[in-house]
Order: structure tokens, then C-alpha cells, then sequence
């Protein structure tokens, strides 16, 4: 029978007021981690993939008890990117789209310094002054951007005229940032990290916003045959991968820090030839390709289609319905494979190691006549997060509120590191009870 961890936690509707990184380490009861392993999955909310016949293996391991799962789960704000970015620096850094770097621009202001949102302004009614163009490269301290309780004028389209941030009610207010990620963090301390992008191309990613694996944004066609398409099914795409947004990354002066630490699944120091091996880093960040994270992309096959949407309307609705079935499975398959290797490595049977599997947000569910309040649970941001350790519990399922800043402080906390940014509120926990430790490790 499943253990049930059922603390709940009194959240207000306001999150706490955060500061920069603190000189104290992020939290208790943690303990020390080795290895981290961060599968990041794409674009379905709590109810899309909890208990969905298509999600077979995943489901699986949450029914036999061999993960630990937050049912209360989730994650901040929209799009995609901003998502990354709050889970690897704990602030969405005045970034609320998913628009591509400019590569190397060092005449630009960060928005943390201009406090000018980058955002997509979807409804065209942006209430402050927003910059929808590319993205300056995150250096330096300043101010983020608020992540409201109700979207009513970016990431809005469609049918839906308001989309949830978080439940719908709780709020993030635009507070002082510090420009760096965990991966600054675990250089400083001598650790590595690795951020793992399936169907990266070959050689050097500076300026490659999206690739098949072969051919890129960066790609001459003219001088292809004749007959070639210029379309370019995105498998890769730089906004799930957000180190690459950080000046100090792009601009590579520390080896151990820069674009080289993003490498492709395969190859000889990708991904699975480092889990052969077990030279693994500290920090794993694992990034299935666009067909494989449940993402889709219009112009591939069947199983990686967008989902169909409600009478093939394109828009879905928080629930099952709708779905690309094949989409889902092409997700299933590609975490058993990656979960499968990790198992197989010399490195999960060394210290202590956990794998987390999470969504990145919703379906983009939002109402069509709503502006305010409480969204029913298949419209909020409510996603599945999964634990796996190979030193504690397994099969416990937190009812505890957890968000993407919990999250980041947890694995701060586990390889010793500072709070960073939102992960510093006062209110945000660590998810003690999904790392909880065990016996036999040391």
C-alpha cells in the first residue's frame, strides 16, 4: 500500500517577499546528494498524465510505489522557457516568453536591469511597457518580472481570455534578482553539471535556436539541392534549454560553465555514453527532443503531432480528452528509456541519487469567461512531479504545496548550495518528505 505523506501546507495568496541568495544554506532536511538526475517533460497538466492509459510505465512506477509523487505540485508561470528558467535560478529574470537570446549582445540591458518585461503581450493589451523582441543575455542584479495570479493579457489565445499562473490565486510580485542559475552555483563549489539536449547538432550551439539534429536556424539551404524543404522539424529548441540565456554561459570564459556543458543524448560525452561509463556530473539536466518530452511539433508524424484538442479544435481543456495518444506514449516510452539507463549506471549505485521527472507546466487551459479567482483543477497549473532515490522511501505521495521554487531550493539544499532568488521565500519548503532520507547510505 502506498505511504501517504498528508502534511499540508497554509499557503497565503501572496508569496512571500524573497531577496537574493542567502548566506545561508537553502534548507534542512534534505540530505546530501551526489547525483541529480532532472527529466523535464513538456506541456500537460496533473489530470493529463495521472492515471492515463497511454502513460503506462510512469504510471506504473506511481501505482507499485517506486516513486515518490507531489499531488500538489506546481509550476509558476508560462510559457515554457519561463518555466526553465524558474526551476534552474528560482526567478523568471523579466522573461515571460519564449523568445530566442541575442546571442553575444553586450550593448543590450538584461530585463532584470531595465525592469522592461520580455513578453509576448498574446491579447495585445499589455498593461505595462513590454519588449517581445530577442532576449539580452542575464548578467548582472535587479528586478523580475511579477507572475500575476490570472494571465488576462500574455500567453492568452484561442478561445481563453484568462489562463492561471500557479492555482489562479496565489501571486509572485516582481521582486530583487540576482542574474545567475544553479549551474553558477555548482561551479563555484567545484561541482558539474550537464544539461543533456537531445538532437543537439553537431559542433558549436552558439546562435542555434532550434535544430533537427542536423540542420539548424543557422542553416544555409540555398546551398542544398534544389529540392530540399528549408522546414525544420524543431527537436531541439533553446528555450528549454536556459543556461544558454546567460551571458556568462554564451560567452564561455570558464569551460566548466559555458555552452560546452550542453551535449546531446548521443555521442562520445552525451548522455548515454556518460551514464556507460558513470562519469556523470553532479547536476544532470535531461531534456528529451520536442517529439519525445510530449511537446509535439506540427510538421512531424503522427506520434509527434500537437494534440488533436477538442473535436479537433486544436485547444484542450485540462482533461484526457483531446490528446494526441501517440504523443503521450512517444513520452512514456522515451522516460523508460532514459529512467532504464540511469538504473543502469554505475553512477545511481554510487552515494545517494535521485531522478525527478516533472512537466514544465499545463495544456495551457484557461477559461473563456474567468478574470479572477480560484480556477477549477483541471484549468490550473498543477503538474506531476516524481522523485526516485536510491537511499530512501519510495511510494510516498505529498499532498504538500510544492512549486518550481520548491523545487530548486530542494536541490540547493541537497548539494549544499545557498537559496537562489524565489527559491529564498520565506514560505517556500524543501520536499523533505520526497527526499526523505533512508538507511544504508552514508
Amino acid at each position: 500500500m502506498l505511504k501517504k505523506a498528508v502534511a499540508l501546507s497554509i499557503v497565503s495568496c501572496m508569496l512571500a517577499t524573497p531577496g537574493f541568495a542567502k548566506d545561508d544554506h537553502a534548507a534542512g532536511g534534505i540530505p546530501h546528494l551526489d547525483h541529480v538526475f532532472l527529466i523535464m517533460m513538456e506541456n500537460h497538466g496533473y489530470q493529463q498524465v495521472y492515471g492515463n492509459p497511454n502513460e503506462p510505465y510512469l504510471n506504473s512506477l506511481i501505482a507499485t510505489g517506486k516513486v515518490n509523487l507531489a499531488t500538489n505540485y506546481f509550476a509558476v508561470g508560462h510559457p515554457s522557457l519561463t518555466n526553465y528558467l524558474e526551476v534552474v535560478g528560482g526567478s523568471n529574470f523579466g522573461v515571460r516568453s519564449d523568445n530566442a537570446p541575442d546571442w553575444g549582445n553586450s550593448s543590450c540591458s538584461p530585463n532584470i536591469a531595465t525592469k522592461i518585461v520580455n513578453a509576448d503581450n498574446g491579447g495585445g493589451n499589455a498593461p505595462v511597457p513590454v519588449d517581445t523582441g530577442k532576449i539580452c543575455p542575464i548578467s548582472g542584479t535587479g528586478t523580475d518580472a511579477e507572475t500575476p495570479a490570472v494571465d488576462t493579457w500574455n500567453e492568452v489565445g484561442g478561445p481563453f481570455v484568462a489562463l492561471a499562473d500557479i492555482d489562479g490565486v496565489k501571486a509572485v510580485p516582481a521582486a530583487s534578482t540576482v542574474g545567475k542559475t544553479i549551474a553558477d552555483q555548482l561551479d563555484d563549489a567545484h561541482m558539474g553539471w550537464k544539461s543533456y539536449q537531445e538532437s543537439l547538432p553537431l559542433g558549436s550551439i552558439y546562435g542555434v535556436n532550434y535544430s533537427n539534429g542536423t540542420a539548424t536556424n543557422l542553416t544555409d539551404f540555398s546551398k542544398l539541392a534544389p529540392l530540399t524543404s528549408a522546414s525544420v522539424v524543431q527537436l531541439y529548441a533553446v528555450k528549454h534549454n536556459p543556461f544558454a540565456y546567460f551571458a556568462n554561459v554564451q560567452e564561455g570564459y570558464d569551460r566548466d560553465n559555458s555552452l560546452a556543458n550542453s551535449v546531446g543524448f548521443d555521442g562520445p560525452k552525451g548522455l548515454y555514453a556518460d551514464l556507460k561509463s558513470g562519469n556523470v556530473p553532479d547536476f544532470a539536466f535531461i531534456v528529451p527532443n520536442q517529439c519525445n518530452d510530449q511537446h509535439g511539433r506540427g510538421n512531424a508524424d503522427a506520434f509527434c503531432a500537437f494534440d488533436y484538442g477538442q473535436n479537433d479544435s486544436g485547444y484542450t481543456y485540462g482533461t484526457q480528452v483531446g490528446l494526441n495518444p501517440g504523443l503521450i506514449q512517444q513520452g512514456d516510452s522515451t522516460i523508460e528509456r532514459l529512467v532504464k539507463a540511469i538504473h543502469a549506471s554505475r553512477a545511481w549505485e554510487s552515494g545517494r541519487s535521485a531522478i525527478v521527472i516533472v512537466w514544465d507546466e499545463n495544456d495551457y487551459s484557461g477559461s473563456t469567461t474567468q478574470l479572477s479567482g480560484l480556477y477549477p483543477p483541471q484549468n490550473q497549473n498543477r503538474v506531476v512531479l516524481t522523485v526516485q532515490t536510491n537511499y530512501g522511501p519510495q511510494g510516498v505521495q505529498s499532498a504538500t504545496y510544492y512549486n518550481s521554487f520548491s523545487l530548486l531550493k530542494s536541490l540547493e539544499a541537497g548539494f549544499g548550495l545557498q537559496c537562489l532568488n524565489h527559491a529564498c521565500d520565506a514560505n517556500v519548503g524543501v520536499m523533505s518528505d520526497l527526499f526523505a532520507d533512508g538507511h544504508g547510505k552514508n
